[in-house]
């Protein structure tokens, strides 16, 4: 399990997804759910779709500064907004199994890249 702010745990079932789906259907999944959350119209996730959004990830109870904290820790350009890209690098983050595992994802994806 993995805590996320001060209330909020969830278990972590990444591994076993990644396990039943192979990397790119795991991959595949976490875009799913990217576009879920996202705003349709500027295609990332901002604060207000999160917001929005919020009890698709079981989540409809945590305040407007957590959900800010959420989307800053997962904000690498600055931009108060997620990217897909952003959106799954943070998903990886938060996933203590997965951040173990994903050098081996990595060298695997560049090997199916090759072929």
């Amino acid at each position: 399990m993995a805590t996320l702010g001060r209330d909020v745990v969830f278990e972590d079932f990444f591994p076993s997804m990644v396990e039943k789906l192979g990397s790119e259907g795991f991959l595949k999944e976490l875009k799913n759910g990217f576009r879920a959350l996202m705003d349709k119209e500027r295609e990332v996730i901002t604060f207000e779709s999160l917001k929005r959004n919020s009890a698709l990830l079981g989540l409809e109870g945590m305040s407007d500064d957590e959900l800010m904290c959420m989307l800053r820790e997962g904000d690498l350009n600055g931009d108060d907004c997620l990217n897909e890209k952003e959106f799954c690098v943070l998903m990886v983050r938060l996933s203590p199994d997965l951040m173990e595992k994903s050098r081996m994802w990595f060298a695997q994806s560049i090997e199916n890249d090759l072929m």
